[in-house]
């Protein structure tokens, strides 16, 4: 499955079915930069797993309402419900563990 960059328009439709990664980046972001390959190999090798960026400078409506302080930030979504977030640089490794650990 591929990554997605969205708008906010689409938000709430795009996290509202299966399992949702929803990274909120900056373009500036040295650790947002780190992960995005590890985003990457993860929507190749889990075809269940749908990855969405949001980019907080472009998205500033969304960025508020999730108050997001810090990026990057990870939201989990199951069927629309937030499961769970983590904040900082995340291996693929760290990632499916989470991912797993959290729609279990």
């Amino acid at each position: 499955m591929s990554v997605i960059q969205i708008e906010h328009q689409n938000y709430d439709e795009l996290v509202s079915e299966g399992i949702v990664l929803v990274d909120f980046y900056a373009e500036w972001c040295g650790p947002c930069k780190m992960l995005g390959p590890a985003l990457e190999a993860l929507a190749n090798e889990r075809a269940d797993v749908k990855i969405i960026k949001v980019n907080i400078d472009e998205q500033e409506e969304l960025t508020q309402r999730f108050g997001i302080m810090s990026v990057p930030t990870l939201l989990l979504y199951k069927d629309g419900v937030n499961i769970s977030q983590k904040n900082g640089f995340q291996t693929l490794d760290m990632l499916n563990s989470w991912i797993d650990e959290s729609i279990k």
